[in-house]
């Protein structure tokens, strides 16, 4: 598979992509740099400030993200093709973020810069929107699963709601 056809299958994969035009993926798919993330003698091998405001989605391996945002710990496994990490650092704002990615076996990894997305608000804007409005997804998915698991581990500790 060309690096190509693997940029847009992992895309399409991701909920990056969701409901955009075959044209916006392929648009959004020159956007993408391949990265990949060697363990060697078992220590992770990295290239710089690459990740800097950039979007992260996982193609294949396993990379486990630990750190802080504002404080407070934060854990994320990318171990499926499409998962995406470094979000909040891509959208910007002033959240202070410090995280460690430890690469569990080789991975390949895409790369989208922020500046690169925001170059498209004027030749493309409906494609900017529709990537952003599908990271608000994303996220609130996320947030409303880890609430969800957070109800049923509080109902299960605490026999709360007769369900245990």
């Amino acid at each position: 598979m060309s690096n190509d056809e693997m940029i847009v299958t992992t895309l399409s994969h991701s909920k990056l992509a969701e409901d955009l035009s075959t044209t916006q993926l392929e648009v959004l798919a020159e956007l993408a740099h391949v990265r990949r993330y060697v363990l060697h003698n078992g220590e992770l091998r990295m290239d710089g400030n690459i990740l800097q405001d950039a979007l992260m989605i996982l193609v294949e391996g396993e990379i486990a993200i630990n750190g802080t945002v504002d404080k407070e710990h934060v854990a994320l496994n990318l171990a499926h093709q499409g998962d995406m990490a470094r979000i909040l650092s891509f959208v910007g704002g002033n959240v202070t973020i410090a995280a460690t990615l430890h690469v569990k076996r080789d991975s390949t990894v895409l790369l989208i810069k922020r500046a690169e997305l925001e170059a498209l608000l004027l030749p493309s804007p409906m494609l900017a929107y529709l990537v952003m409005r599908n990271l608000v997804r994303h996220m609130h998915s996320v947030a409303r699963r880890s609430n969800t698991e957070k109800e049923e581990l509080s109902n299960y500790m605490y026999h709360m709601n007769g369900r245990y």
